[in-house]
């Protein structure tokens, strides 16, 4: 399924179908405010486990990161410090990813990652996604297998062809960026840029 969604207005209608595939299990690609992105429902280890498989990711090894609408629930899925807390809050929503320690609230397929990246975008259209489906979405950035980030990743046509049988929607919304999110190490109060991408972190 392809579905056109614009950023400044997203149709709700349009929102609700996405919101079923994933309340579902599917896998989504959605645009963020940095690279398209592949999702499912954080909390459904089927799909979790569809989308580390696609991808060849080793959940228990590699750095999961999952999106949440705003931070108001974050301490559901990660202990945040006070200060990584206001770090977060002047830089959110962003081009960002916070990596912070996990809490027990998330499924066992996490459970022996001691770290989660965290972030809310500054889109409009994956933060309703994951508002509407109640639960955080797991995200994975689009990019080929030599984790280089190619010039057919910004347009979702190209992309639709490239997924349309491994996804069950790719949504259009709008071209993409092909600078990554910028990496924050918040699992001490040494906060440590990890990698510089997109966003300029406010200290």
């Amino acid at each position: 399924m392809f579905i056109k969604i614009y950023p400044e207005n997203p149709n709700p209608k349009e929102i609700d179908k996405v919101v079923s595939v994933l309340r579902d299990g599917g896998l989504v690609v959605y645009p963020t405010d940095t690279v398209y992105a592949i999702g499912c429902d954080a909390l459904n280890v089927r799909a979790v486990e569809k989308i580390c498989k696609m991808k060849n990711i080793n959940p228990q090894k590699s750095n999961l990161s999952i999106i949440c609408y705003d931070l108001s629930n974050l301490s559901e899925y990660a202990k945040v410090s006070n200060s990584a807390f206001k770090l977060m809050r002047k830089n959110l929503p962003g081009a960002f990813t916070f990596i912070l320690p996990t809490s027990s609230e998330l499924p066992k397929i996490y459970k022996n990652r001691k770290e989660v990246g965290i972030r809310v975008p500054d889109n409009n259209i994956i933060r309703l996604l994951v508002k509407e489906l109640g639960n955080p979405i797991l995200t994975t950035s689009i990019h080929d297998d030599d984790d280089e980030i190619l010039e057919y990743t910004t347009d979702p046509e190209l992309i639709f062809e490239k997924y349309e049988h491994s996804v069950d929607v790719v949504i259009d919304g709008g071209y993409g960026n092909l600078i990554p999110s910028t990496i924050v190490d918040c699992t001490t109060d040494d906060f440590e840029i990890v990698r510089q991408g997109k966003g300029e972190l406010l200290l």
